[in-house]
């Protein structure tokens, strides 16, 4: 299982949330998402502990604590909703959509 970690600094490092955590056990893997078009840190991140003890006592005292001037957000991460194939507009390009070719 993974933790979430939200409303992060910009600035934050991967090293800096890793010591953060480790002081509630071993800290496996840190990720800090990134905006592709600009590379800046998103504001939030994923820790993933060894174990869920670790993880829970890490969630217990980081949630609501204020870290680098901001107020984390720190819960168990959800899996990953799956992305809709459609991409909404109804049915562009289909019969019905509005315009007549009969000029």
């Amino acid at each position: 299982m993974s933790i979430y970690v939200g409303n992060l600094s910009y600035s934050v490092t991967q090293d800096d949330l890793a010591k953060v955590f480790s002081d509630y056990g071993t800290v496996k893997r840190v990720q800090l998402p990134t905006d592709r078009e600009t590379g800046r840190a998103r504001g939030f991140g994923f820790v993933e502990m060894e174990s869920s003890a670790a993880e829970d006592a890490a969630i217990e005292a980081l949630d609501g604590a204020e870290w680098m001037g901001r107020v984390m957000k720190v819960n168990k991460a959800r899996p990953r909703e799956e992305k809709s194939t459609r991409s909404g507009g109804g049915n562009w390009g289909k019969s019905g959509g509005g315009y007549s070719r009969d000029y």
